[in-house]
């Protein structure tokens, strides 16, 4: 087992990592940037390190300062969290060719899952389902009339230069086709000076679920069912929720096995996501895989009582995991609380708390590293809190979320706190019937 830990990352994750570091009798090393040294990752790390001026680019991604920091405090391992180098293949490299334990995926399985097109032709491979279209560039128009019959309307035609919505097209019948063909391929040279095109099925009505898994150094590895983390804005996530109100048994069966299947298939070690996109048929198709820790894993731990930071830890010393898949037991809620203005377009809003009252009762976590006093500061993702409710329905969990959001206080500075409490209440939300799409048609009362 370890004997101390460096957290490379900050704020709460850092301070999360840190309480299992703790409960698990290994010491800790904080670094931190000159913006966070009143951080309370600091202030509770056995240890910490400075590692440079606020940009995350001085400090938190400076590689070399970070395995330095682990040398001098003798740290035997390194928890990267989530963001910043958690998914870097060159650090988790260099922590190898150091001798330190880099507790989360290989340099192999980052590069093999971290590249979306090698990701897909290893999930393929696997034998998960990914989304249908073309193989590559679509050579003509009659290519593009057999792929789309092939892969079944509707379809989407994308530039293969594309970005910003431009040179795509939404294919709902064969007549429209051709017209949609020639405007995309015309778009696409005028915006990129290129107009080769591919296709994919058009996902109806998308939901974002993902399978949490866990494997070991052995070649095992599990799933901890899913969490739906469709309310989305700009692909930022915004709330998640386990169980899903869209799953149903046969389901989540079939994504859990899917998702074990593609980390066993890649001898993948230590808790990761196999993220899907599930149409209105309940079709699934692979998106990706992130092979660190998510920022939603609490509602996970909260509905199957089981702490993934100490299963990282474990894995990482090379204990296997039990095997075991969970199906959830409770409903848990998770709210992401932003240092945002939600009446402003979700601006970020850095600044001083000038008060602070967090809520609490049977049921109610919160994973922060604020407090009354605190300086956001404007150099990193505006995420200050997590709010996670955890009830025996649905039902209960959005009504106990209520009442904390209610009770949650923090003034000096704008938080989406005045969305969350809006959106408890939307029909949509309230039903389960919402997809990637509801923030396109929400608006702040």
């Amino acid at each position: 087992m370890f004997k101390k830990i460096l957290i490379a990352n900050r704020g709460e994750i850092a301070l999360r990592v840190i309480r299992t570091c703790k409960e698990m009798g290994i010491k800790t090393v904080a670094v931190y940037s000159k913006a966070d040294a009143e951080s309370l990752h600091v202030r509770f790390a056995d240890e910490a390190v400075c590692i440079g001026p606020p940009p995350s680019s001085e400090s938190y991604l400076k590689m070399d300062r970070i395995i330095a920091a682990a040398e001098i405090t003798n740290a035997d391992g390194i928890h990267p969290g989530y963001g910043f180098l958690s998914e870097n293949a060159k650090f988790s490299k260099l922590c190898e060719e150091h001798n330190i334990k880099f507790i989360g995926a290989t340099a192999e399985m980052i590069d093999k899952m971290g590249d979306k097109a090698n990701a897909k032709a290893t999930m393929k491979a696997a034998g998960v389902p990914c989304v249908p279209g073309s193989d590559g560039i679509i050579s003509d128009f009659e290519e593009c009339q057999k792929t789309a019959v092939i892969t079944g309307y509707p379809v989407m035609l994308k530039a293969s230069a594309g970005g910003g919505g431009k040179g795509m097209r939404a294919v709902w019948k064969p007549e429209d086709l051709k017209e949609a063909w020639d405007s995309a391929r015309q778009e696409s040279k005028a915006a990129f000076g290129n107009d080769d095109m591919y296709m994919e099925k058009l996902i109806e009505e998308p939901r974002h679920i993902e399978i949490q898994v866990v494997g070991d150094s052995f070649g095992k590895a599990c799933h901890l069912s899913e969490r739906d983390c469709s309310v989305q804005r700009r692909h930022q996530k915004l709330t998640e929720e386990t169980p899903s109100p869209f799953m149903t048994d046969e389901l989540r069966n079939a994504m859990g096995d899917a998702a074990v299947k593609a980390a066993e298939f890649i001898k993948y070690e230590g808790a990761g996501t196999v993220e899907f996109l599930v149409d209105k048929h309940r079709n699934f198709y692979f998106m990706e895989m992130n092979t660190r820790i998510q920022v939603e894993h609490p509602i996970t731990e909260e509905v199957v009582d089981y702490d993934l930071i100490r299963e990282q830890i474990l894995v990482a010393a090379g204990v296997p995991i039990s095997g075991k898949n969970y199906t959830p037991q409770l409903h848990s809620i998770e709210c992401r609380i932003n240092a945002e203005d939600p009446y402003n377009g979700f601006r970020p809003a850095p600044g001083v708390i000038t008060s602070y009252h967090a809520p609490g009762g049977h049921g109610v976590r919160i994973d922060t590293h604020v407090y009354a006093g605190y300086m956001i500061p404007p150099n990193y993702d505006s995420m200050i809190s997590k709010l996670i409710v955890t009830a025996q329905t649905r039902e209960e969990a959005i009504n106990k979320m209520k009442r904390a959001l209610d009770e949650y206080v923090i003034e000096g500075i704008k938080t989406t706190i005045p969305f969350h409490r809006q959106l408890m209440d939307h029909p949509d939300y309230v039903s389960g019937n919402y997809t990637t799409k509801f923030m396109e048609d929400f608006e702040m009362k």
